[in-house]
C-alpha cells in the first residue's frame, strides 16, 4: 500500500472521532465516513509506520447501518459528522468508544459500561449555535458542478473541517431550530442589502464577525448576539428595527465587539440594544439566567438526564456534603442541592462562579457556596479543614482531564463515594487508572447529548476500595 493508491475495503468497525477502520493484512487503515459494513474503493493520502488513513471515493456496497442524511451540506460542513448513520447504529458505537477508552486508555477489564442513553430530539436540540461570517466562502461540490456563478466574498454559516478562513454559506441547518435557519437567512439577506462587510481573516478588516443564536429550551426566550469588529450605532440601528420587525420572538439583541485577530464570539465590549441581554432556561426545578458570553449545557434536555444519573449514582443522603469540582456554572450544584445538607463547588473560571452565585440566590438555594480558584492549587488539606470532608465527590473537568495533582490529592482523600462526569472517556479512563488502589469503577453509563457526532458523555461511578 502506498500513498496515492487505490484500495478496496471492507469496513470493520467505528474508531476515534468519528471515523471507521478495518485491516489490510494487520495494518490498520482508518476511512472518514465510511459505516462499518460497507465495501469501498479509498484512495490512500496519509502513510505512516502503524496506519494508512484514505477517503472514499466509490461506494461500492452500503452497509445495513447507513441511512440518508436529512441536510444538503452533510459530508462538506463539519457540523454533524453521522448523519448517514442509523442513530441506534450511533449509540452502539458510543458505547462501543466509552468501553475501549476503558479497556485500552484504561488498563480496566469487565468494566460494566451500560447502553447508551439516547436523546429523545435527535435534530434542533442545540440551544446555542454560533454562526460566523466570512469574506471567503467554501462552495460545496455540488455546486461546483452546477456551473452557476456565485458570489464567493460573502458567507454566513459554518466553517469547513480544518480550514477556518472558508465558510460554507448555510441555507439550512438541523441542529437548531427552524426559526434559527430563518434568522440566519434573513439576517444574510439584510446584510447583503445594506453592503455591510464580512470579515476577512486574511487581511483582518470587515465589520461582520459571528452572528451567536441562543436559543431557550424550556421558556420562549431567544437572544441574538451580533459581534463586530467596532460599534457602528447605525447600522445596529438598522439590525434591531429589522429583528424586532421581523422576528417578534427575539427577546434580547446583543452587540459584542471584537476588534482583535483572534476569530472568537467574544470580545472587548458588549452592548445590550434590547432586551435584557440575558435569557432565561430551566434544567430540573432550577431556572439559570444565561448571558451572552456564559457557558450553558448546549443540549438542556440531556443535560437534565446527565445530572440524573450523576445523582442516581451518588445514592446522596440529607447529611451529605458533595464537593463538585470543576463545577462551572454551578448547574449541578444546584441541581443535586435539594437533596443533600450542603455543597462546595470550585471553578477556575471567576465569571463561571459570580454566575452560579446569582443563579444560587436567584432560586433562593442556600446551601451551596462557590469557591473561584486552580484545583491542583486550591484543592488541599487547607480546603478541606475549610470546608469539611466531603461524603461525596463529583467531577466534571475539561476535555483533557483532571491534572496529575488533582488525581493525587483525590486519592489521598479517599472519599466513599465519587462520580466522574467526562465529554472525553479517554481522559478519563486515564485519570481513574491511577485511582485503581483505592477505587473501584462499579459501573459506566454514556448519555448521548450531540446525536449525528461521535461526542459523547460518560459518567463513573466509583467506590472506596475496603481497606
Amino acid at each position: 500500500m502506498k500513498k496515492g493508491s487505490i484500495v478496496t475495503l471492507d469496513i470493520e468497525k467505528f474508531a476515534d472521532k468519528g471515523k471507521s477502520l478495518t485491516r489490510m493484512d494487520g495494518y490498520v487503515v482508518f476511512v472518514a465516513g465510511a459505516v462499518p459494513g460497507d465495501r469501498v474503493k479509498a484512495r490512500v493520502f496519509r502513510k505512516r509506520k502503524k496506519f494508512a488513513e484514505a477517503a472514499i471515493v466509490e461506494l461500492i456496497e452500503a452497509s445495513p447501518l447507513r441511512t440518508d442524511p436529512v441536510c444538503r451540506y452533510f459530508g462538506t460542513c463539519g457540523g454533524c459528522k453521522w448523519q448517514h448513520v442509523k442513530y441506534d447504529a450511533q449509540l452502539d458505537a458510543k458505547r462501543q468508544s466509552v468501553k475501549e477508552a476503558f479497556e485500552h486508555s484504561g488498563g480496566f477489564e469487565n468494566v460494566t459500561v451500560h447502553p447508551t442513553l439516547k436523546a429523545n430530539d435527535i435534530y434542533h436540540y442545540r440551544n446555542k449555535m454560533e454562526f460566523s461570517f466570512s469574506a471567503g466562502r467554501w462552495l460545496t461540490p455540488e455546486e461546483i458542478a452546477s456551473d452557476e456563478k456565485f458570489d464567493t466574498s460573502f458567507a454566513l454559516g459554518l466553517h469547513v473541517p480544518g480550514n477556518y478562513a472558508k465558510v460554507l454559506d448555510l441555507q439550512e441547518c438541523h441542529l437548531q431550530s427552524e426559526l434559527s435557519t430563518r434568522i440566519v437567512n434573513a439576517v444574510r439577506d439584510l446584510a447583503k442589502e445594506n453592503e455591510w462587510a464580512a470579515w476577512d481573516t486574511r487581511n483582518h478588516s470587515g465589520y461582520l464577525r459571528h452572528l451567536v443564536i441562543r436559543q431557550a429550551a424550556h421558556t420562549e426566550e431567544l437572544m441574538v448576539n451580533l459581534v463586530t469588529s467596532h460599534r457602528n450605532e447605525g447600522r445596529i440601528a438598522v439590525f434591531k428595527e429589522f429583528l424586532q420587525t421581523s422576528f417578534p420572538e427575539v427577546t434580547t439583541l446583543v452587540n459584542t465587539i471584537n476588534s482583535g485577530v483572534a476569530q472568537t464570539a467574544f470580545g472587548e465590549e458588549m452592548h445590550v440594544d434590547f432586551g435584557s441581554g440575558v435569557i432565561h432556561d430551566r434544567i430540573g426545578d432550577n431556572t439559570f439566567e444565561i448571558a451572552s458570553n456564559a457557558f450553558f449545557q448546549t443540549n438542556t434536555k440531556q443535560a437534565e438526564t446527565l445530572y440524573k444519573v450523576a445523582a442516581d449514582y451518588a445514592a446522596f443522603t440529607p447529611d451529605d456534603l458533595v464537593y463538585d469540582l470543576y463545577c462551572g456554572a454551578g448547574t449541578i450544584s444546584l441541581y443535586i442541592a435539594p437533596h443533600v445538607k450542603r455543597v462546595v463547588g470550585v471553578e477556575l473560571v471567576e465569571e463561571a462562579v459570580v454566575n452560579a452565585r446569582s443563579n444560587a440566590e436567584k432560586n433562593n438555594i442556600d446551601n451551596v457556596s462557590f469557591e473561584t480558584g486552580d484545583m491542583m492549587k486550591l484543592f488541599n488539606a487547607d480546603f478541606i479543614k475549610k470546608n469539611g470532608r466531603p461524603d461525596v465527590l463529583i467531577v466534571d473537568p475539561p476535555r483533557a482531564g483532571l491534572h496529575p495533582k488533582v488525581v493525587r490529592q483525590i486519592g489521598e482523600l479517599a472519599v466513599e463515594r465519587f462520580i466522574y462526569v467526562s465529554c472525553n472517556p479517554i481522559s478519563q479512563a486515564r485519570d481513574l487508572s491511577y485511582l485503581t488502589d483505592v477505587y473501584e469503577v462499579e459501573e459506566v453509563q454514556p448519555v448521548d447529548l450531540f446525536p449525528h457526532t461521535h461526542h459523547i458523555e460518560s459518567v463513573a461511578k466509583l467506590r472506596l476500595k475496603s481497606s
